[in-house]
């Protein structure tokens, strides 16, 4: 008997400790229990019992944009006199708030906590991202509620679908949303990184213009090339990696679905709305927002995230380039090329004592793989039949999740590569002039001279005989010397001009 009641007693504590950490909401499709100290509401909840996928909420950048867009949309309806000025505020001082305590835990590493721990939905949710959208619209509403000393869930003085997303459907919010995030990312993230990769590649290519190498083409020896001539191909890449980045902002920016509502039409929203939802947005991130010259194209295809992806697998697939090129002028240092020294960053093998591995290289090598990747997965959600499908696109979760994450990655690396390879790069001219010396090659400019069979015919005994083209020409006595000098100058065939 006494056991019986201790379990009892037991029970009943655990009742009571389930009730002081959750609380009973509802939504149009009935009760959700949810965390007691979380302040979205059923809908949210309902979210995040539906998918349990991969355990990973959508990037805080969007949910940062997502935020911005409700503050806009308040302000905008304000103005357009269908929102109470007093409601417009409340709506835009919260949304202020969280904003603020978004950055400050992106400044602190802490996404895993404070406000971000409100945005818990899947990435693998809602291909309309529905589940976001009202998550964001419930947060706001119910932080207005507690700041105006009303409970969580009161929807007074602030309701999530008549006030915060007044104007607006989740088939225009979250498309808009992913745009901006993307947009705003490729302005403060992207741009500067490869714009200092670019800076610190052509201060490389100025400094070693004087210095000759050996060509490679197909891994074999070609004609001598500048080393700063190379560099500056590279540098030439990051330039153009900066002109496609900003195609791919310009192209997100230009075309907000905002204004379209539910199918394009723009039902239940004012005709001015999307014009004036672009000009806030604009005035508040720095980068020029346009509402969609069409909103069925807007918001039925996601043509511009799998474009602006475009331009982002091109940049992956420039730096691919550049890191691969420079391990392989590194490789060695004793059986491989090693015209150039890449900087020692950490132990290179667990069993080789003093080995050292372009690891900086292979971790540019790699993000490009994960960009390439990312691309398909955003052009395969934009397919029609997959996720563009008739009046909307169903995949934009995942889309927006892959394109900030290829934007970040590459940010990210850029900086990495240049600060810790890049600026730390030491040419062997020793080895690299060594290389020119012995090429057969060189023999290229002989053709002109003494006509190309006979130019080959000398390159095949040159290294039979184990001979440079110079000293077997001059035991031939094909040619006299001050001429070949001339002939064989390695840095004139640099500048054929």
């Amino acid at each position: 008997m006494a056991k019986k009641s201790g379990r009892r007693r037991a029970a009943g504590a655990r009742s009571r400790a389930r009730t002081r950490h959750t609380r009973v909401e509802s939504d149009s499709m009935g009760e959700m229990t949810l965390p007691a100290d979380s302040i979205y509401g059923a809908t949210t909840a309902r979210a995040v019992a539906n998918f349990p996928i991969a355990n990973r909420p959508l990037p805080y950048e969007v949910i940062r944009a997502f935020v911005l867009l409700k503050c806009a949309a308040a302000e905008t309806n304000m103005d357009l006199g269908v929102l109470q000025k007093t409601k417009a505020r409340m709506i835009m001082k919260a949304c202020n708030e969280i904003i603020d305590g978004i950055d400050a835990q992106a400044a602190d590493g802490t996404l895993d906590a404070g406000w971000m721990k409100q945005f818990p939905v899947d990435v693998f949710q809602t291909g309309s991202g529905t589940s976001t959208n009202m998550n964001v619209n419930e947060v706001v509403s119910n932080h207005v509620s507690l700041s105006r000393g009303n409970e969580v869930g009161a929807k007074e003085p602030i309701h999530p679908n008549d006030h915060v997303n007044m104007g607006q459907s989740s088939n225009d919010t979250f498309p808009t949303a992913m745009q901006i995030a993307a947009a705003m990312a490729i302005k403060e993230h992207l741009l500067p990184s490869v714009k200092a990769l670019a800076k610190a590649l052509h201060a490389k290519a100025r400094k070693w213009d004087k210095i000759v190498k050996i060509g490679r083409t197909h891994l074999m020896d070609a004609t001598p090339v500048r080393l700063g001539q190379e560099f500056g191909g590279f540098a030439a890449q990051m330039d153009l990696a900066r002109v496609r980045a900003e195609r791919a902002m310009v192209r997100l920016a230009e075309n907000l679905p905002i204004g379209g509502t539910a199918v394009g039409t723009g039902i239940n929203t004012h005709s001015r709305f999307g014009k004036g939802v672009a000009s806030r947005l604009s005035k508040m991130s720095g980068v020029k927002f346009s509402e969609a010259a069409n909103h069925f194209e807007a918001q039925s295809t996601r043509d511009c995230v799998v474009e602006a992806s475009g331009e982002l697998k091109t940049i992956a697939v420039s730096l691919s380039k550049i890191a691969s090129d420079i391990r392989l002028l590194g490789s060695g240092p004793r059986a491989g090329l090693f015209e150039l020294s890449l900087p020692a960053t950490q132990p290179g093998s667990s069993i080789m004592p003093g080995k050292v591995n372009p690891v900086m290289c292979e971790s540019v090598v790699q993000v490009a793989c994960q960009v390439i990747g990312n691309d398909a997965a955003i052009t395969a959600g934009g397919l029609g039949g997959v996720g563009s499908i008739l009046q909307l696109n169903v995949a934009m979760p995942m889309m927006a999740a892959n394109i900030m994450e290829s934007i970040n990655l590459m940010a990210n690396v850029a900086n990495v590569f240049r600060e810790r390879c890049i600026e730390g790069l030491e040419v062997n001219e020793e080895n690299a002039a060594g290389f020119v010396e012995r090429s057969l090659m060189l023999c290229t400019k002989l053709a002109p001279e003494i006509g190309y069979d006979t130019a080959a015919r000398i390159a095949k005994e040159s290294f039979a005989k184990n001979r440079t083209i110079r000293e077997h020409v001059l035991a031939l006595e094909m040619i006299e010397e001050e001429l070949l000098d001339e002939l064989l100058d390695a840095e004139g065939m640099t500048r054929p001009d």
